[in-house]
C-alpha cells in the first residue's frame, strides 16, 4: 500500500506511522488523515502487528490541522464541517484501533498534535519537545478530544490550564503531569520508545485487545459498575480464551508462552 503523506513500516511485531509532510510541521490535512484511517485499518488485519507508533518526520510530532486547507474552502461552513469531520473520523479510527498505540513525539506537537498524544494509549516524549494546545490563542477551541480528555489525563486544575491559556509545555513536564509516560533526550526517544514497544508484543494478542478495551469502557462508568464489568470480562476469559490456558500452561512449564491471539 503507497501512501503520500504517511508512510507505514512493519517491524518485528509493531507498525510504525509516520506523518510525512515535514515542510509544514506535519499538519493534518484531508488527505494525510484518510492515509492514516487506511493505514490503521490494514494494521487491524494483520496478526503479525500487536502494537504500533505513531510519530513524525522532521523536527515536528504534528503542529495541528492545515490551516491552509482550511482557509481554501473559502469560510464555507459546511466545506468546514465536511473537514472536520474527516478528522474526526480519523481520531476515531486511531481511538478504537483494537492494538496498543504509542506516540513517539519529537518536537512540535500542538493542538491537534495533543490530541494525537491523548489520543494513543501510552506516549514517550523528547525531554525539549514543546507541547500545548494553542486553540483558544485563535479565538478557537480543542473540539476532538482537549476539552474532554486533557482534563482527565492530567487533572481539572492542569488540563483548564493548558486549554484556557495556550501555554506550551516541554516533555519533561508532559511527563511530570502524566500527559507521557517517559521524556528522555531527544537522542535517545527511538531507543526508549522501542523498548516500551518490545514489552508490549510479547504479551498475548488477545489479552492486549482486551484490556485496552476495558479500561477504555470502565473509565465513564461508577466504580461498582467497573468492577462488575471487569470481574464478567475474566470469567468470560478463563471460560474461553486460549492464551489464558498457554498463559497458565507455560507458567507451570517454565517456558515462554506462544500466543495465538484466541
Amino acid at each position: 500500500m503507497e501512501f503520500r503523506h504517511i508512510t507505514l513500516e512493519k517491524k518485528e511485531g509493531y507498525a510504525k506511522i509516520t506523518l510525512n509532510r515535514p515542510d509544514v510541521l506535519n499538519a493534518l490535512s484531508s488527505e494525510l488523515m484518510l492515509e492514516m484511517q487506511l493505514a490503521i485499518r490494514d494494521i487491524e488485519s494483520d496478526e503479525a502487528v500487536r502494537a504500533v507508533v505513531i510519530t513524525g518526520a522532521g523536527r515536528a510530532f504534528c503542529a495541528g490541522g492545515d490551516l491552509a486547507e482550511q482557509k481554501k474552502l473559502g469560510g464555507d461552513p459546511h466545506k468546514i464541517e465536511g473537514w472536520l469531520e474527516i478528522i474526526k473520523e480519523s481520531f476515531a479510527v486511531l481511538y478504537r484501533c483494537t492494538k496498543p498505540t504509542v506516540a513517539m513525539v519529537n518536537g512540535l506537537a500542538l493542538a491537534g498534535g495533543i490530541e494525537l498524544i491523548q489520543l494513543c494509549d501510552l506516549a514517550v516524549a523528547a525531554e525539549d519537545a514543546r507541547i500545548g494546545d494553542q486553540h483558544i490563542n485563535y479565538g478557537l477551541m480543542g473540539g476532538f478530544c482537549s476539552v474532554p480528555m486533557l482534563p482527565r489525563i492530567v487533572g481539572v486544575k492542569k488540563g483548564k490550564e493548558l486549554l484556557l491559556t495556550g501555554g506550551w509545555i516541554t516533555g519533561k513536564e508532559a511527563e511530570r503531569i502524566g500527559l507521557v509516560n517517559k521524556a528522555v533526550p531527544a537522542d535517545m526517544l527511538e531507543e526508549a520508545t522501542n523498548e516500551l514497544v518490545g514489552r508490549l508484543t510479547n504479551k498475548s494478542p488477545l489479552l492486549l485487545k482486551v484490556t485496552k478495551d476495558l479500561v477504555n469502557k470502565t473509565l465513564e462508568m461508577e466504580l461498582d459498575s467497573a468492577v462488575e464489568t471487569g470481574f464478567l470480562a475474566t470469567v468470560h476469559l478463563l471460560e474461553t480464551g486460549e492464551d489464558v490456558k498457554e498463559g497458565w500452561a507455560a507458567f507451570s512449564e517454565k517456558r515462554k508462552p506462544v500466543w495465538k491471539g484466541r
